[in-house]
């Protein structure tokens, strides 16, 4: 791991000297853009646009948010992984650039090769929630109702491939169940046919289905990670609720394009990391059920490892292809 982590930032370092008009000492000299691979309302994009503001003021350039929907994320990686390496594109990434490697079988990227990582962002659980008119009000009464009628009731997803999507399949096939997906485009769509009883059930990123569960919208059965929340101390965890050992934290990430100055990538780092360490910034993300979490380009290269191994033997188990 040290030695591939020491030849990166020399390829870094050389292409730094390479790259004319690309130096820490005047970077950033315009606008950057921020691609996110999501609609816009979704938990990547809200996230997105709060660090994009904060890293416009601590850069001194606006950071422009982006939405290029498309292949569960997999458009807006391939622009950026194809777009210059100087800098001035980024991309919120997510889960899904670690899932994506093996749901698609021909990416216009490869995420370890083209990408780089610039920083950790956050880890949010999801959240396992039905119509506020539900007769399910518990992880048990989920699991009863499926193996009673196997194959009638459906779970929403904003797109194959998501965390969304991951999180319904892995709790499919842990516990055994024959549950209908139904995928949208976005997560708008699909809270909004769940909350008119269109669906039966999502497991839904906390940041977008909490304040229509404030609201009385819609009913929390679960969060899916392994411990519960601090937001919502109240709701027990899939795992305590029947399935031991379930764990879906879906996290963010922020790219540049592989080959992008190991100085540009230490600039735009920091301003992530003293971003997210702002109390006011914590506690907005706190509010929104999200946890900050920042480190160094490459913990998370180490961090997006791990979770593209973990996420690939799920994937296969279910049989899971998108294309």
């Amino acid at each position: 791991m040290r030695r591939r982590i020491t030849l990166g930032l020399i390829c870094s370092a050389l292409w730094g000297f390479t790259a004319p008009g690309v130096a820490a000492a005047d970077y950033p000299a315009k606008p950057l853009r921020m691609l996110v691979g999501f609609s816009a309302g979704g938990t990547t994009d809200l996230l997105a646009r709060l660090v994009a503001k904060e890293m416009s003021d601590a850069l001194g350039q606006p950071v422009v948010v982006e939405n290029r929907l498309g292949a569960g994320g997999s458009v807006a990686a391939g622009q950026a992984a194809r777009a210059e390496p100087d800098g001035y594109t980024l991309i919120m990434g997510a889960i899904n650039h670690a899932i994506n490697a093996s749901l698609y079988k021909d990416l216009p990227y490869d995420q370890l090769r083209d990408l780089a990582p610039v920083s950790m962002v956050a880890i949010t659980p999801n959240i396992l929630v039905v119509p506020a008119n539900s007769p399910l009000g518990s992880v048990e009464d989920v699991m009863q109702a499926a193996k009673a009628r196997p194959g009638e009731l459906s779970f929403a997803s904003s797109g194959v491939g998501t965390s969304v999507h991951l999180s319904g399949e892995q709790f499919k096939s842990m516990a055994g169940l024959d549950l209908m997906h139904v995928p949208y485009k976005g997560v708008a769509p699909a809270e909004a046919d769940l909350v008119a009883g269109r669906v039966n059930m999502m497991f839904d990123s906390i940041v977008t289905a909490l304040p229509l569960v404030e609201a009385g919208r819609l009913k929390a059965l679960a969060v899916t990670s392994a411990e519960r929340s601090a937001v919502v101390p109240d709701i027990p965890t899939v795992a305590e609720s029947g399935l031991p050992g379930f764990d879906v934290s879906p996290w963010y990430c922020i790219f540049a394009p592989a080959g992008t100055p190991a100085e540009v990538i230490n600039v735009l780092n920091k301003a992530v990391v003293d971003a997210m360490a702002k109390p006011e910034v914590r506690n907005h993300l706190l509010k929104l059920g999200a946890d900050p979490y920042t480190g160094t380009p490459q913990e998370a290269d180490q961090y997006l490892r791990r979770e593209m191994e973990r996420w690939g033997k799920v994937i296969s188990d279910a049989n899971l292809k998108a294309n």
